[in-house]
């Protein structure tokens, strides 16, 4: 987001992209207020507690003290520039996580140092894994009772497979936190608590000290060694190990996903905050290290590599819509080329050619006008009608389509009337502006009742929607209780045969088409496929057969919801000369489907929640009961300082209250994180 030092590649060098992610609680949003005071962004530090944090910007994050929406911003660190985006650790809002490391060069992954690997530390580290994104771990909240710097590192080795290397260590922990060492420069930093660790101490280790952080320093520069043969024979002969080629042994390791860089801290104590702001640029990638954006041609399907130059062709990736204040926003990544505003895109997804009005790099809330963003770049976008979440961006003459972002199943619904016929009309059109910024929200309109349901991915995903229908468009629909959204499937195989034959406007449409369906594996999604000589039919006939399945497949039997892990194998066309058209094909694919799936013993499928509980053993016996009373399987039981971790699986339906239920029967000493696991059938 920042364009001071011009196009060349220099400027890509000094440029990071980095998210930080973790568990809700974690200290992200703290870590990134820190990290913008020491860096000069701000000037005054805010507080997720005091509603005063400069990323969390809406009401509804200030009010609630968590991160729902991803925030971006810029800083500059020793003649570096950092784009930085903050996202939410709430299990709701997953899909901010996804679209945010989709674009990422690099992370930071915040775990509390009393907690551990939580649940959705696990969700985002995998986003992460997926995408190849080198990462950093800060073990925040050192200063807290209970803290296990140790204890964290072995729940990163077992949760996340991750191979954790410290690059700092803590000096005491909890109440005895007070500084940290430095195993690079074998030297311990002390943060002056008078100028809110804006000053930094460093001395020589004492014997003490040094004593500690041997064995630390040993793993350090093993892991090093593995990435650079030179520093490998230095410390086999046992020579002197030069700083500078320890740290570029550690960077190749880190982008070679060997190894995860891991730092000591406690940001709201102002400790450790520098340190880790030093290990961003002296571990993570630049653009240039990520190299080319890979993608293939819309016209041709061949893969397509553009580097990142400013001179090469436009590659960009829309990954977020925001509708501020009525005004349609979209958040891009610029991989390649050179986008302008006033300068005709490509939108090949859509078949579109569009003009972006304005661009505006990011500082939270607010924008800075600019006329061009380079390779690297992230920036608001402007004028743009039809770019929706995973679009590409690109020149018309050389197309390019870059790999979309995942889309997630909603779990939850709620039936919304408007108040009164007056905000009838109104309702739809906001429900509509939320859900082009959010692609895990759905809308359907209940023709019977005119209800329109909304659904989402959890209770607090829904009110905050509503919360925001009501702060920033004045509506306020009557809502229902939060019901469950079902899916469908078949338990077995079941053939059907449709035939349409009917006029229509003034010609006779004539289709009939036999065909089987039988169940996939859970999670398997759809497969639709041809057991016929394709060539002896229209292609027409064919696409037209096609969309009747996938339309067809939208409601199923049993009580119309979407039908999931099912095979579709056409089995037979047969033409009527002279009558069969591509319509007529198309309702008997319809028709046909509908008595298949009616045939092969249709089920419906519930969403089954993964619930991490921990609780002091005394209340282990309670849980335990609370969970076999709301159908719940437990699957693991582990010990964490006194506490235990317990570990369940259990259906939605059965999950409205639990967390009161919970508070209960624990006396308020449980914490619960619930999360999305799968669908499966309906017990």
């Amino acid at each position: 987001m920042s364009a001071k030092k011009g196009p060349g590649k220099s400027r890509l060098q000094s440029l990071r992209n980095i998210g930080i992610i973790a568990h809700i609680d974690a200290g992200k949003t703290t870590l990134t207020e820190r990290i913008l005071y020491y860096t000069g962004r701000i000037h005054r530090m805010g507080e997720v507690h005091d509603g005063t944090a400069t990323m969390d910007f809406m009401p509804e994050e200030q009010e609630r003290g968590i991160t729902i929406t991803s925030a971006c911003t810029t800083c500059a660190w020793k003649d570096h520039s950092i784009n930085i985006i903050d996202t939410p650790g709430h299990v709701d809002f997953t899909i901010e996580v996804e679209r945010s490391l989709r674009v990422l060069d690099g992370a930071v992954g915040v775990f509390c140092a009393v907690a551990g690997v939580e649940p959705q530390s696990e969700t985002v580290w995998r986003q992460s894994v997926a995408y190849r994104v080198p990462k950093l771990a800060c073990v925040n909240k050192l200063d807290r009772l209970g803290a296990d710097f140790e204890g964290t590192l072995a729940a990163m080795r077992e949760k996340l497979a991750a191979n954790p290397v410290p690059v700092t260590v803590p000096v005491g922990q909890g109440a005895d936190f007070a500084g940290i060492i430095d195993l690079l420069a074998m030297e311990r930093l002390d943060f002056d608590q008078a100028t809110q660790g804006e000053e930094i101490a460093r001395r020589p280790l004492t014997e003490a000290e040094a004593a500690y952080a041997a064995p630390w320093r040993e793993q350090l520069v093993e892991a090093a060694c593995e990435y650079d043969e030179a520093l490998m024979e230095a410390y086999l002969s046992g020579g002197d190990i030069d700083p500078g080629r320890l740290g570029a042994g550690l960077r190749a390791a880190t982008l070679n996903h060997a190894v995860v860089p891991v730092y000591a801290a406690s940001a709201l104590k102002n400790i450790g905050v520098q340190p880790l702001l030093d290990g961003v640029l002296a571990f993570l990638p630049s653009p240039l290290d990520r190299g080319a954006v890979v993608g293939h041609d819309p016209r041709t399907k061949d893969e397509k590599r553009f580097e990142p130059d400013p001179a090469a062709p436009l590659a960009a990736l829309a990954f977020k819509v925001s509708m501020e204040t009525g005004r349609r926003q979209v958040f891009v990544r610029v991989y390649s080329g050179r986008l302008e505003a006033g300068k005709d895109v490509y939108n090949p997804r859509r078949d579109a050619v569009e003009r972006p009005a304005r661009l505006f790099r990011l500082h939270a809330g607010h924008r800075e006008k600019a006329e061009v963003a380079g390779p690297g770049e992230i920036v608001a976008v402007s004028g743009l009608r039809f770019a929706a979440t995973g679009d590409t961006l690109c020149d018309r003459a050389d197309p390019i389509v870059l790999e979309t972002i995942a889309a997630y199943k909603p779990v939850i619904s709620l039936a919304l009337e408007p108040r009164n016929a007056e905000e009838s009309d109104k309702l739809k059109e906001v429900l509509d502006k939320l859900l082009e910024e959010d692609p895990t929200l759905t809308l359907v309109h209940d023709a019977d009742t005119d209800q329109r349901i909304l659904s989402g991915m959890g209770e607090l995903h829904l009110d905050v929607v509503l919360e925001r229908a009501r702060r920033e468009y004045g509506v306020s629909p009557r809502a229902g209780k939060p019901q469950v959204v079902f899916q469908e499937t078949v338990t077995a195989e079941g053939a059907g045969e449709g035939e349409f034959d009917r006029e229509l406007g003034d010609r006779v449409h004539h289709g009939k088409v036999s065909l089987v369906v039988s169940p996939l594996p859970r999670e398997a999604g759809r497969e639709i496929s041809l057991a016929v000589d394709a060539s002896q039919y229209p292609q027409a006939w064919l696409d037209a057969i096609a969309e009747g399945l996938e339309d067809g497949l939208q409601s199923g039997p049993v009580k119309g919801y979407p039908v999931q892990d099912v095979r579709v194998r056409l089995t037979g066309v047969f033409p009527v000369e002279g009558k069969t058209t591509a319509v007529g094909c198309r309702m008997a694919a319809s028709l046909a489907l509908r008595n298949a799936l009616a045939a092969a013993r249709p089920a419906l499928l519930e969403p089954i929640m993964e619930l991490e509980i921990g609780v002091p053993d005394a209340f282990v016996g309670d849980v335990a009961g609370l969970l076999g009373s709301k159908g719940a399987k437990i699957e693991n039981m582990s010990d964490r300082g006194g506490h235990k971790t317990v570990t369940a699986l259990a259906p939605l339906r059965q999950m409205f209250g639990f967390s009161t239920d919970l508070r209960s029967a624990t006396q308020g000493r449980a914490g619960l994180t619930m999360r999305f696991s799968k669908f499966d059938l309906l017990q």
